[in-house]
């Protein structure tokens, strides 16, 4: 048997609102919040006590989505180091297509985010860049110019 699908990414995340203004302003759409709490959450994620907020954010074309949740119990603990570098061990980065690289970049430059490195060109296939976004995590971003 092999899988369906991939329906999500969650992304833990302290401002739930900043975090949705972003990915809003990167072009997804918001689904939907939804408050998650009770035993079928504490047993799902293996915490007690979980009470949070999920907001489902999902791209144009309906395939893909984001879970970005902030839990308001038990306290979020803090990962080490807070913004990892890109070769570190683990999941910390998601990678987009866009239409315009530099109009991107400075929409997102007024939600916070920041450049890691800069814009590279790939070939004459691709533009290409990192940027710090909520939480710390990585959004990668690619132009397709050839």
């Amino acid at each position: 048997m092999t899988i369906q699908r991939m329906d999500n990414v969650a992304i833990v995340v302290d401002d739930l609102d900043a975090a949705v203004a972003f990915f809003t302003e990167l072009g997804m759409e918001l689904e939907g919040k939804a408050q998650i709490e009770g035993l079928y959450a504490d047993r799902t994620v293996g915490l007690d006590g979980v009470r949070s907020e999920i907001a489902m954010m999902r791209t144009p074309d309906g395939h893909s989505k984001l879970e970005l949740t902030k839990y308001h119990t038990p306290a979020v603990s803090d990962a080490e180091p807070r913004n990892p570098p890109p070769n570190t061990l683990g999941l910390h980065r998601v990678m987009f297509a866009v239409d315009d690289i530099d109009d991107t970049i400075a929409r997102l430059h007024a939600h916070g985010a920041e450049l890691l490195g800069e814009v590279a060109q790939y070939e004459n296939i691709f533009r290409l860049c990192n940027l710090r976004g909520p939480a710390g995590i990585i959004v990668a971003l690619a132009e397709q110019i050839g």
